[in-house]
């Protein structure tokens, strides 16, 4: 089935591909925009002739391996091993696939993979890199310089970050923003778009988690516009919302209402004795009519202009770039990641200029997903026996042991009391009986 599977993409890729060079010679190759798949990787047969397993930490004996698999679970009956997942816990893992030469002057990028946390990851990453310029495959590794780098970073339950990362003239720029990914162990989709305008929009199975603009959501270039520090709030500005009315009037006596009066419903106890209590006087309580200190009436203050704010002005030190958004041309695309325990399954690599497409892969893949969460139950289902029944042995073997313990003590505390040697003093005391 993965066979006919992969002659028929490859018939379908052949197809469109005549397409382009007959619409090419039509129209000509600078009059016509056509979507382009750079790179689509789903790890069928063939797909270690496309990737180099780095041997970055291998000498130190920290690099872990990658295995050609389906996971425990998969969405997709007639997924057979297409995904590569890591392996070995507590290892780094690298590896890269050199692709056609990519810019995206004047073009959207499209950035786009699968990945599937089936393990209890507790620490470590799952993002995918795009490479530039020259790159020693073999020695790939967390030190080689990247253009992008976008995915999840787990790290116990407060870390659940998605990494983007932008490179702009050899420096690298993380987003300002806190984005959370995906925690459960189920396949998602990561897709990362950036076009001509520096705007951008990251997608989660397909559907917008985020977007903005490089130039505001990343400190690359200094801000368009700046406080005027040595601004100062005019004299005249009033930022008073509400004022007391000026036409209000304090009641007459108000002044002179006691706050509490002697309780009306007080009675003098019978007992009670002026010479030897004094005069009764009647508790205090407090007086109904007393409102407190008397306050003007707040009105709407009409001269109000606002609360004041520093105001912005030109940046000096601002400089556009309206190539901002364009990076090195791309070369490779890469896997590097550290996890203290291995598991991730890798997929669906996706480098175009085609939203649209992406997301079409998206639904194609994830029309499966109800197929993969019955996998996933099924596999907790067995994992959860499994458990239970070493669980059950260990209670057997330790009842077992305590009961071995338990003979062990009555055997020879019985010994003991049949075979243990009289004390001298006893000989002794049957010697002076004797006598």
């Amino acid at each position: 089935m993965a066979e006919k599977k992969h002659y028929l993409n490859s018939i379908a890729i052949h197809f469109l591909t005549l397409q382009l060079l007959l619409l090419r010679s039509l129209y000509g190759t600078g009059h016509l925009c056509v979507a382009e798949v750079i790179f689509e990787e789903r790890f069928d047969e063939g797909w270690e002739g496309r990737w180099v397993k780095s041997d970055w930490k291998r000498s130190e004996g920290k690099a872990g391996t990658f295995k050609h698999t389906a996971g425990k679970w998969s969405g997709d009956p007639d997924d057979k091993g297409e995904c590569i997942q890591t392996t070995n816990d507590a290892k780094h893992f690298a590896i890269s696939a050199k692709i056609p030469e990519f810019s995206n002057k004047d073009r959207t990028l499209v950035l786009q993979y699968s990945i599937r946390l089936e393990q209890d990851i507790e620490c470590g990453g799952g993002y995918i890199k795009l490479l530039s310029g020259y790159v020693n495959q073999k020695k790939f590794g967390g030190d080689t310089p990247y253009s992008i780098m976008f995915g999840p970073d787990l790290c116990g339950t407060q870390k659940k970050q998605l990494h983007l990362i932008v490179s702009y003239q050899g420096q690298n720029y993380p987003i300002k923003k806190e984005l959370e990914c995906e925690t459960d162990k189920l396949t998602h989709f990561y897709t990362f778009v950036l076009r001509p305008d520096a705007s951008y929009s990251i997608l989660i199975d397909g559907r917008e988690r985020d977007s903005g603009s490089l130039y505001t959501d990343w400190d690359i270039l200094p801000p368009r516009k700046i406080r005027a520090t040595n601004a100062k709030k005019p004299a005249d500005w009033d930022d008073r919302e509400y004022i007391d009315d000026p036409n209000a009037v304090k009641p007459k006596g108000y002044d002179s209402i006691p706050k509490e009066i002697p309780d009306p419903s007080a009675k003098e106890p019978e007992d009670w004795d002026d010479e030897d209590n004094g005069i009764w006087r009647p508790p205090k309580i407090p007086n109904p009519k007393y409102k407190g200190p008397w306050k003007p009436k707040r009105i709407k203050n009409p001269n109000y202009k606002g609360k004041w704010r520093i105001p912005h002005i030109d940046n000096p030190e601002f400089e556009d770039d309206p190539d901002i958004y364009v990076l090195k041309p791309i070369k490779y695309v890469g896997i590097e990641v550290w996890q203290v325990k291995a598991g991730s399954v890798f997929d669906n690599v996706l480098i175009c200029d085609d939203p649209d497409y992406a997301k079409e892969v998206v639904q194609d893949i994830l029309s499966n997903r109800e197929i993969e969460k019955e996998a996933f139950e099924e596999a907790e289902k067995i994992r959860r026996a499994r458990e239970e029944e070493e669980a059950q042995r260990a209670r057997e073997e330790g009842e077992r042991r305590r009961k071995e313990r338990g003979y062990d003590r009555n055997h020879r505390d019985r010994y003991r009391d049949k075979y243990k040697k009289r004390n001298h003093r006893d000989h002794w005391d049957d010697y002076h009986d004797e006598l």
